[in-house]
């Protein structure tokens, strides 16, 4: 027991040694290089390695605590659907869609559409929805954020760039087809034809080797991802060599109309035609009935066209009835003043909103070709009444609408010039190709 005490001194002993040792070395170094310190000339404090790396840490721990994530709208999403599918919280989302509503129907959102979404975290690191936004067109953006007192919302306008397209070409089959292979967009091919429907018959006036030209704006977004189609300004159909032109112009109380050149508005009571694209397959008066086998009065036109052919009100209206009428099958009837009305048989279906007493403009799509009731294959059957009788379409005389007089007619003849010049300094494509072709 003796020994073990003694050893057990010895051993604390050479322990005391070896650690006071080396401190007594720190103590003398430490005083050493403070009395050294203290007798040197003063010079700049080093700049120490681990500064910038200090300040790198905090700028990656600052652009962690913020990040953007997008989201697409799937079919059968709803805005908050979408939320959740991002990690949003069910109540925040709900707080989002309150903001935004005031502001825009989330119901009419998308699928494909894109939302893009900006999340923050707290010091536990929590990502919390702080803003989104997502386009609701060309020129408006929705925008919500986050704030101290709660979720607020708004329409951000985005200004376009505006450019306007002249092109010309040959008819060779249809007006629609021959546009289309000048590149010129189906919207503006559509309102092309629906602004000379008034004039032109176009299943029985327009041949091959006819001509036409279109004036029109188109409108991109800042960075030219996206376009849309403006109005057209100018158009020109030359039928069997003799020319119709129309002008859009707007007058001094703001009603904006197409004009022809002696300042005649191209609106008529009705549209010549009703559907576009289509073959007058049967006339007006007696014939053999195809299913009940005897001659009989028919009272309508038959224009054959492939079903789910849009169909367009022949003129503004109420409509009186739009439901199935007998062997009319699914039958619409328009009312457009105290004389006419206009109906369209055989539908295959109506157009969006087309129900008794609503209220539809010319050239509207009122429903869809088909061969519902007593039919023998897709057509129109169209009908005009005339004080509640049918009569023969083609026979109307139809009153011309608004007529330009006085300074109204000034004002018109010198917007006219003025885009005449306009349009002239506008080379066509195949005057461009061939100038290139003489250099």
């Amino acid at each position: 027991m003796g020994r073990l005490f003694r050893g057990l001194k010895t051993y604390r002993a050479c322990l005391a040694r070896r650690v006071i040792a080396p401190m007594a070395v720190i103590g003398v170094a430490a005083v050493g290089g403070f009395l050294a310190h203290q007798n040197a000339p003063e010079t700049a404090a080093p700049a120490f390695a681990v500064a910038p790396i200090a300040q790198e840490a905090r700028d990656q721990s600052v652009a962690e605590a913020a990040y953007d994530n997008d989201v697409t709208i799937r079919r059968g999403d709803t805005l908050i659907s979408a939320l959740l599918r991002a990690g949003v919280d069910h109540l925040e989302a709900n707080a989002v869609v309150a903001a935004i509503k005031p502001y825009f129907n989330p119901r009419k959102l998308q699928a494909g559409q894109t939302i893009s979404l900006h999340f923050e975290r707290d010091q536990a690191a929590a990502a919390t929805l702080a803003g989104l936004s997502f386009e609701e067109d060309i020129d408006r953006t929705i925008a919500a954020e986050r704030k101290a007192d709660g979720w607020s919302a708004e329409v951000k306008e985005v200004p376009l760039v505006r450019v306007t397209m002249r092109v010309a070409g040959e008819i060779s089959d249809s007006l629609y087809l021959s546009a289309a292979r000048e590149n010129i967009p189906a919207p503006v091919v559509a309102d092309l034809i629906r602004i000379f429907s008034y004039d032109v018959d176009f299943q029985r006036e327009v041949q091959k080797g006819d001509k036409f030209e279109v004036y029109f704006e188109r409108f991109a977004s800042p960075e030219g991802r996206r376009t849309r189609e403006g109005d057209i300004l100018y158009a020109q159909l030359t039928l069997s060599g003799k020319p119709i032109t129309l002008y859009r112009h707007a007058m001094a109380d703001g009603e904006v109309d197409y004009f022809h050149e002696n300042g005649k508005s191209a609106k008529k009571t009705l549209l010549r035609t009703p559907v576009d694209g289509a073959r007058l397959s049967s006339g007006y008066g007696y014939r053999r009935h195809p299913i009940l086998g005897y001659n009989k009065l028919h009272k309508g036109l038959d224009f054959a066209a492939s079903s789910g052919t849009p169909i367009m009100a022949a003129g503004d209206g109420v409509v009186e009835r739009a439901s199935v009428y007998g062997g009319y099958g699914k039958y619409v009837r328009i009312r457009h003043n105290g004389t006419y009305s206009t109906a369209y048989a055989h539908l295959s279906a109506y157009g969006k909103g087309v129900r008794a007493g609503a209220r539809v403009r010319q050239g509207q799509v009122i429903g869809y070709v088909g061969s519902t009731g007593r039919s023998t294959g897709p057509h129109l059957h169209y009908e005009v009444m005339a004080n509640d009788r049918q009569v023969n379409p083609r026979h109307l005389k139809l009153p011309t609408g608004k007529e330009l007089r006085g300074t109204q007619l000034a004002a018109f003849n010198a917007y006219r010039e003025a885009l005449d010049m306009e349009i002239a300094a506008i080379p066509l494509p195949y005057e461009v190709a061939a100038l290139m072709g003489k250099k």
